[in-house]
């Protein structure tokens, strides 16, 4: 539940930052007449978003136990890529995110209402869509379907809490650092579902080692304890790993958490030629 909670949070944000600059955007252009149209956008993608995490979820069930371990897994890969894709393209575009979506927002005015709807659909349906694989890889680690419903569910709420709260200036955060913080966090999660998905082929005898554990921890660190739970929800942390798990797990987790963090670098200008 933290970690799909984490997901929400995150991709609430974004989702919810990118509908504020453009409500904003109108607002002090007065046309506000065009908000409806930015809104519709977003219920469009709001629900499309929803009806995908519903299809995966239905398209699993009817599957064997092989097929759906296949499919979890393949389900999980993508995840991490959408994972990884998103925390460094959001650390490269943040800074200039804005102007790229009012820029885009004032063309579409031009066209006329349906270039404005759609927009706002493609403004959030690309962070709708990553939610819904990233909420359906992280959720199948559990066997309780409330929880990370629940979790989800809390995190898109704080998000637009938050949100709202930044759109009227009630309060003020360091978004660097809030996206910083957060996409370190999710590498890490990231990692965790790799693993999952690692261990999903196994399962499915695509992989070899099932068998063949890294450690087994299971006396320090029972896994039916709420710290263990914690630990399994934000990394996928289990008791008795295999090898091929913890591989994959350290492969992916250290140098992508490294690249994240490394400062990134700062153009230098070119000196002007004397007159």
């Amino acid at each position: 539940m933290t970690a799909i909670f984490l997901i929400g949070l995150r991709e609430g944000l974004e989702i919810t930052l990118v509908v504020s600059i453009l409500v904003a955007f109108l607002v002090k252009t007065g046309r506000t007449h065009l908000l409806r149209h930015v809104w519709a956008g977003v219920a469009a993608a709001a629900a499309l978003s929803i009806g995908f995490a519903a299809l995966l979820q239905a398209g699993a069930a009817r599957l064997t136990f092989t097929q759906q371990e296949l499919f979890e897994a393949i389900a999980s890969f993508v995840a991490v890529a959408f994972v990884t894709w998103m925390i460094f393209w959001m650390r490269r575009m943040a800074r200039r995110i804005g102007a790229e979506l009012r820029g885009r927002l004032e063309e579409a005015i031009s066209l006329g209402p349906v270039a404005v709807v759609s927009v706002a659909f493609l403004a959030v349906i690309r962070e709708g869509l990553e939610t819904s694989i990233l909420f359906y890889a992280a959720a199948q680690g559990t066997s309780d379907s409330v929880r990370p419903l629940l979790g989800v569910s809390l995190g898109l709420a704080t998000a637009v809490a938050l949100g709202w709260l930044l759109y009227l200036s009630a309060v003020r955060i360091n978004l660097s650092r809030f996206f910083t913080w957060t996409g370190a966090l999710l590498v890490l999660v990231a990692a965790g579902i790799a693993k999952y998905g690692v261990h999903d082929l196994q399962e499915a005898g695509a992989l070899p080692g099932l068998n063949d554990l890294a450690f087994d921890v299971s006396g320090a660190v029972p896994p039916e304890t709420w710290y263990a739970e914690l630990l399994r929800g934000m990394v996928n942390f289990t008791p008795a790993p295999t090898v091929l798990e913890t591989v994959v797990w350290l492969a992916y987790g250290i140098p992508v958490l490294v690249l994240f963090l490394w400062p990134a670098r700062t153009p230098v200008p070119s000196p002007t030629p004397a007159s």
